[in-house]
């Protein structure tokens, strides 16, 4: 890294953008990003020996001020002070100020494995050291904290992701492609959507649920940063882009995804008060299982390793050497399509397993437990 360099300039020598992930709920691509600069186009005309003068009829100017315009305007006063840039010696990204005390959230992956971090603050040209506080790769959030934190800090409100409905404004806030305090404008286009990140070094390919899908533009630097509603409140962390595997893996225009308020607060709560999450509000069956391959060595199924004395699958009479063909009416072909079931389904959620044992097709009742740390 080179500090002395304006951290929201981009440049070629310099970190390169940390996502945001691109994905697809089945199968994930990488999405590359280009920089296009939008500007003036001038055009020089030749002199004419009759000068254009204005008319006393000209219009009117246009009205610049409407309510939805001065929506938008005060949303980004009111958030855009709470959204910082973070770099690393391998990249840059977003972070949401989480709290006075100078916690910072943000995406998993924008951290990697470092554990030192320089922060840049909308309102300061210096950057500010922070250290890691906690990770948790398989929601794709971690919390680094400022090690001296100024007065004045402006920590984020979240709102209740719960209450998010289709067709609601959003505006996405974060430092895409290392330009700081950019924010794009659209609406709730989902909820509800459990995807999968691609495998990187910095992320093992964390399937999240519950996601909020939004059409506002999110471009790699955005990641950890925020997805706001109209009432100033953050309703998730811009974190996937989505790619079109029919297009060779090219950007898909205006689908993006944010993990949920609800999913941020309660991990970064625990991260802050432990350093590691203990609840992760995660369905699980409680067994160790890899893919099974068939007799044509394709897979056919989810084998379970092992199944965790008086857990949800042993309490359920499922055993080591069963092979998870469904989870209710989803068919289970791989183990990631055991995670992205799980992955839609609650703690406590009463579901059917079916499974083969010994050559038989066999079903069981599980109540669902949580995932652990």
């Amino acid at each position: 890294m080179q500090p002395t360099k304006d951290p929201t300039r981009p440049s070629p020598s310099g970190p390169r953008p940390t996502g945001p992930r691109t994905a697809l709920p089945a199968a994930v691509l990488a999405l590359g990003a280009v920089l296009v600069l939008g500007g003036c186009t001038s055009s020089s005309k030749s002199s004419s020996s009759t000068a254009s003068t204005p008319t006393s009829g000209s219009s009117p100017a246009p009205t610049a001020s409407n309510q939805l315009q001065d929506d938008y305007e005060r949303v980004i006063a009111q958030v855009l002070p709470s959204v910082v840039q973070i770099t690393t010696a391998s990249g840059l990204g977003s972070g949401i100020i989480y709290d006075g005390k100078g916690d910072i959230v943000t995406n998993a992956h924008v951290v990697g494995s470092a554990t030192s971090f320089q922060v840049s603050l909308v309102n300061s040209t210096s950057l500010l050291n922070a250290t890691l506080v906690g990770s948790y790769p398989d929601d794709d959030l971690a919390v680094i904290k400022l090690s001296s934190p100024p007065g004045g800090l402006r920590p984020a409100v979240f709102g209740d992701s719960g209450k998010v409905q289709v067709g609601q404004i959003t505006l996405a806030m974060g430092s895409p492609l290392g330009l700081s305090s950019s924010v794009t404008q659209g609406i709730v286009s989902g909820t509800g959507r459990t995807v999968t990140e691609p495998k990187t070094s910095d992320s093992p390919g964390a399937t999240i649920g519950n996601m909020v899908q939004t059409s506002a533009a999110i471009n790699p630097g955005n990641s950890g940063g925020a997805l706001v509603n109209l009432s100033s409140q953050v309703i998730g962390i811009n974190t996937l882009a989505a790619v079109d595997q029919q297009l060779n893996g090219s950007a898909a225009p205006g689908i993006g995804f944010a993990i949920p308020s609800a999913t941020i607060t309660s991990i970064a709560n625990q991260l802050i008060q432990n350093g590691k999450v203990t609840n992760s509000g995660r369905a699980a069956l409680g067994i160790s299982a890899r893919t099974y391959y068939g007799n044509d060595f394709k897979p056919a199924g989810v084998l379970v390793v092992a199944a965790a004395s008086g857990g949800p699958a042993a309490n359920a009479g499922m055993q080591p050497g069963d092979v998870i063909t469904k989870v209710g009416d989803t068919q289970i072909t791989e183990l990631s399509d055991l995670t992205t079931a799980l992955a839609s389904l609650s703690p406590g959620a009463n579901v059917s397993v079916t499974y083969i044992r010994n050559g038989q097709t066999m079903t069981a009742n599980v109540t669902l437990g949580t995932l652990g740390a």
